[in-house]
């Protein structure tokens, strides 16, 4: 059961006791407010800016339950993996588990034993699931991935539909918080109209990612751009979308091919293969996962040192989305565009083919637009993004690959009127590639066809190539000069801005892209620490990001604690958090300091393993599981088999002592056990073992039997 006095605390101190953090980040601290103040709320906040945060503090602060709804059963792992390993009682209820686990959670939430589930929009599509909902205290309810409730969103899910109807049935009603990252004006107004939200709060904390550089860069040659890329940031974790299956599987191919290590991810895969590889990728099994945008969202992993797209995405919601991925634990990450014309053809081939109504195809091909534009601008990428959101930003990032730029802008004032008259001249009845076919004085039969080659501007420079100018075309559309219309084949129109050019002498400047990055530098330390983590997460079998963020682990580097007090101080430390891990990993940062730390120890190990020998070795397995420490800390501490920690245990609970089931008894494991017990006797064990699942050991049944003799 939750300890009650946590009720009593104020946000802060959850923070820091919880999350380990000291101060909130921009807007966080408003929003839990407002919803503390039963304030309907509607929060846009970019990947990595802390959103959790923002309705699980006021989740455990809250007297009922809360109810999260997330759409896809990885996020909901990936958040409640993290909530319980900070101690606090969370579960999902989702089609993973068994119908039994499922009843044995739904009778714990009546009992008030969790404080947060999370569940799918799907699932409230069934009446029984509703009926069983309107049971329980529930005083929250945050809908995280808020976007999906718009149709004109890139993730539509008609299920999202049926949160407004759930709260319109709840009595009282509960306060409701809607979550996302990527959100335009028009999307913002469907979520407040779709969930129903009475008067909401709304909160935007702007769409710059400071620790994120973005780069778009144009090649002739993307594989070897991409191996290249790979091998300089060797042993960090990293994305690669690509467009279609077939371009992750040829692309994981090349990579095999040169000795480079990777998974996949798409939707033509089984279900289990790729959950398989998504697990390798969390679980730092595998540095570098290949995939479809099918893979990512509701994907925790905070260590992802870059994003690398293939091929341009059709929307600059899900390319920042997906691009968002990168550096979540707020460290310096890179995230690549990779652009070819051929690519926008691609893009478009799948809008008419997945877009059936017009409407619907004219708003993609807008989408679409608006990656291009961010392909070919000049100006600050990450200024580009959060303009496109609807926000404002005071300077440039200076990290991208624009702002970088060594070069000086150039004078292309000239080329510009050269343009701009060709496509007064066309009457603006043509699309990009015909206009420079024109301009380069192209002999295609069309263009004499229909007597274009007549036109004063035909042929006025040849002296570039057609890919030349067509590449500036798009730059002038990027910046608002010019302006394509809607739809498969888009035509050029001039804009007032392209006017003044013409009439009033505008000035044009064009800046020269550069391709350099930067190679991250990691100290010895941090990979001894990035180890340990390792080793400790597969113990446990969690992701290591949930132990601790590269983030956290850095700043242990950088101000090396050597006390409890210390650590405490570094950021993503909390009490709980310590408790756990925190003797563990001062004793590798003393290592580190101190060349004969791990002499002394050994030492001092071997000293007090002398003086727990004295009393009973079971006793002592008591002993340091009354403090804490599970099964199979127990066992590496005092370097015994798992399976005779296991005996101590049972031997213990023979002998009459106390010891709280629910740590090494699962309460869905213990219902099947008792079951089978019911029907076939629990004299002797192997029945009972062959009439359970394979999960179910040896140990649980013993235990389970233990339990029943000692009632």
């Amino acid at each position: 059961m939750f300890v009650k006095d946590t009720l009593q605390q104020s946000p802060l101190e959850i923070l820091k006791k919880y999350y380990g953090y000291d101060h909130f980040r921009k807007n966080q601290e408003e929003i839990i407010s407002s919803l503390l103040n039963n304030q309907d709320t509607l929060c846009i906040m970019p990947t990595g800016g802390g959103k959790s945060v923002c309705y699980q503090i006021p989740a455990i602060l809250f007297q009922g339950i809360t109810i999260v709804i997330s759409p896809l059963i990885s996020l909901m792992k990936d958040q409640v993996d993290t909530l319980t390993s900070n101690g606090i009682p969370a579960v999902f209820i989702n089609s993973t588990l068994s119908q039994i686990e499922q009843d044995d959670i739904m009778n714990d939430l009546k009992q008030g034993v969790y404080k947060l589930v999370y569940i799918s929009p799907e699932r409230l599509e069934s009446i029984t699931f509703v009926k069983f909902l309107k049971q329980l205290p529930i005083t929250f309810i945050a809908v995280d991935e808020a976007h999906c409730v718009s149709q004109w969103g890139h993730d539509f899910r008609p299920s999202y539909g049926k949160i407004g109807n759930l709260i319109n049935q709840l009595s009282p009603r509960p306060v409701l918080a809607a979550f996302t990252a990527t959100a335009t004006k028009e999307v913002a107004e469907d979520i407040k109209l779709g969930l129903k939200l009475h008067e909401p709060q709304l909160y935007i904390s702007g769409y710059e990612r400071e620790n994120l550089a973005f780069s778009v860069v144009k090649t002739g040659n993307k594989r070897n751009y991409l191996l290249d890329f790979i091998q300089r940031y060797k042993g960090e974790s990293g994305i690669v979308y690509a467009t279609t299956r077939k371009d992750v599987e040829e692309l994981q191919l090349f990579l095999q091919k040169n000795g480079v290590q990777a998974v996949t991810y798409h939707g033509g895969m089984s279900e289990t293969l790729r959950n398989k590889n998504q697990e390798k990728f969390i679980y730092d099994d595998e540095k570098i996962i290949i995939a479809t945008n099918a893979f990512g969202m509701g994907i925790d992993k905070s260590n992802v040192r870059y994003v690398l797209h293939y091929q341009v995405p059709k929307s600059m919601e899900g390319y920042y989305q997906e691009a968002g991925r990168a550096g979540r634990d707020g460290e310096n990450s890179e995230c690549i565009l990779l652009f070819t014309s051929k690519d926008v053809q691609t893009q478009k081939y799948l809008i008419e083919q997945s877009a059936s109504v017009e409407e619907r195809k004219v708003q993609e091909y807008q989408k679409l637009q608006s990656m291009v534009d961010y392909c070919h601008t000049t100006k600050c990428l990450q200024s580009y993004i959060v303009n496109y959101f609807g926000g404002k930003v005071n300077a440039d990032c200076g990290k991208c690959s624009n702002c970088k730029s060594e070069l000086e802008e150039i004078d292309v004032t000239v080329e510009a009127q050269k343009i701009f008259s060709c496509v007064v001249r066309m009457k603006e009845r043509f699309g990009v590639t015909l206009i420079a076919q024109v301009l380069k004085g192209s002999q295609n039969k069309r263009i004499k066809d229909m007597r274009l080659n007549e036109l004063t501007t035909y042929g006025i420079m040849k002296s570039k190539t057609e890919k030349e100018i067509s590449e500036l075309i798009q730059l002038f559309i990027a910046e608002g000069y010019l302006e394509l219309t809607a739809g498969q084949f888009p035509t050029v129109k001039i804009t007032e801005k392209a006017v003044s050019v013409l009439k009033n002498g505008l000035k044009v400047l064009q800046k020269v892209k550069p391709s350099k990055q930067e190679v991250p530098i990691q100290s010895e330390l941090f990979e001894k620490l990035r180890q340990l983590r390792k080793e400790i997460a597969e113990k446990e079998m969690l992701p290591p990001y949930i132990i601790f963020s590269d983030s956290t682990l850095k700043e242990m580097c950088r101000y090396n604690p050597t006390t409890k007090e210390e650590m405490l101080l570094i950021k993503g430390v909390g009490e709980l958090k310590y408790e756990k891990y925190g003797d563990i990993f001062l004793k590798e940062l003393s290592k580190y300091s101190n060349p004969n730390a791990e002499k002394i120890v050994k030492q001092t190990e071997e000293t007090l393993k002398d003086k727990k020998e004295e009393i009973p070795s079971r006793l002592v397995t008591l002993q340091l599981f009354s403090e804490g420490k599970n099964i199979l800390e127990i066992a590496e501490e005092r370097e015994l088999k798992v399976t005779t920690v296991e005996q101590h245990i049972i031997q213990n609970v023979l002998e009459g002592y106390e010891i709280q089931w629910e740590r090494v008894l699962p309460a869905s494991i213990e219902q099947q056990i008792q079951e089978k017990i019911d029907q076939i006797g629990g004299e002797k064990l192997k029945p009972l073992k062959e009439a359970l699942p394979e999960e179910v050991s040896y140990f649980y049944i013993k235990l389970t039997l233990c339990k029943n003799s000692s009632k």
